[in-house]
């Protein structure tokens, strides 16, 4: 796969930690149960933006941006990390913060996230829910233009081909570690949002010869929706690094059950994997993201979908800074 090419920042800490967690195997009855942490990326808290950054912001800086536009939804972690990326390579960072959660409380809408989105100096717009973002980023991009600017775009989640390759790089690792410590996975498993996370694992996977199921729980939109997203994405990720056809249709699982009352709502079973994360593990798991895809993770043992001799591999997408704004919604007992 070509990716030695393509510009490239270093802003991770790489390559990241593959764990086992036999506390939560044990409280669960198998299967054997790792975690790739790439919360331990470093950036800002880290989180799995950070690889998909490196491509992005690569090409920001070969092609002379002096100013970032992005867009997430109010405690998206993607946003901090471009912020601090933006800080990091001397860049402006214009945030577009989209209001997806029908009744934020004060503490969502002026912690967590978005503290560290202010302490970073990017300069946020605040907009409603469904707003048309591709084109007011296009707005945003000509006002630094008329200003003597040059911006660059990175779209939510830097989820696009350039962005995707942060995860194709990220499944050579983890195969790699993987043969190092003389594991073979019988399920990889991932949060599905943007889709750029999950295209890019599986065409890594893929494109190394790894055969095996890749499930992404949704964190919004439908099933259908959602996977011919991811599906998309990752065929143009395939002809991006010269590998095209390497994933098919099949390959692409979604599984939305999870989501709750929607992007960003707490259930019960996020709050149940949360605890039991941290409490067996000592691990930190975000109400929006990785909460639910553990939560999922949880089920599917519990009702022998994922058999109990099997080894899986959580991919941990980061988002512990997205807890201080749920501190008020969370039970702790």
């Amino acid at each position: 796969m070509q990716l030695k090419d393509c510009p490239r920042v270093s802003l991770a800490h790489l390559p990241t930690p593959l764990e086992a967690m036999p506390r939560l195997s044990e409280y669960l009855g198998g299967p054997q149960i790792f975690v790739k942490r790439d919360d331990c990326t470093g950036l800002a808290t880290g989180g799995n933006k950070t690889r998909k950054l490196e491509f992005s912001m690569g090409e920001a800086i070969q092609r002379g941006a002096d100013t970032i536009i992005t867009v997430g939804a109010v405690q998206s972690n993607h946003v901090r990390q471009t912020a601090a990326a933006a800080c990091k390579l001397g860049l402006k960072c214009e945030v577009l913060l989209e209001h997806r959660v029908a009744h934020p409380s004060d503490l969502y809408r002026s912690s967590g996230n978005v503290f560290l989105d202010r302490l970073f100096g990017a300069n946020l717009r605040e907009y409603e829910n469904g707003t048309d973002f591709d084109a007011e980023m296009e707005v945003i991009a000509e006002e630094v233009r008329s200003s003597g600017g040059k911006p660059y775009i990175i779209p939510g989640g830097a989820s696009n081909p350039v962005g995707a390759l942060g995860y194709v790089s990220c499944a050579i690792e983890l195969l790699q570690q993987a043969e190092e410590k003389g594991i073979s996975f019988d399920h990889f498993v991932t949060t599905s949002g943007s889709a750029g996370t999950h295209a890019g694992l599986a065409v890594g996977l893929r494109g190394s010869g790894c055969d095996k199921p890749i499930l992404g729980f949704g964190v919004t939109a439908g099933q259908d929706i959602l996977e011919e997203r991811v599906y998309e994405l990752a065929c143009d990720t395939a002809e991006y690094v010269g590998e095209p056809g390497v994933v098919a249709r099949d390959d692409i699982l979604v599984d939305c059950s999870y989501v709750g009352p929607g992007y960003g709502e707490p259930t019960e079973a996020m709050n149940e994997a949360v605890l039991l994360g941290a409490r067996l593990e000592g691990l930190l798991f975000d109400p929006v993201y990785t909460g639910k895809a553990l939560a999922g993770t949880i089920d599917y043992i519990r009702e022998g979908r994922i058999a109990k001799d099997s080894k899986v591999v959580f991919l941990h997408t980061g988002g512990a800074a997205g807890l201080f704004a749920y501190a008020d919604t969370l039970t702790l007992d």
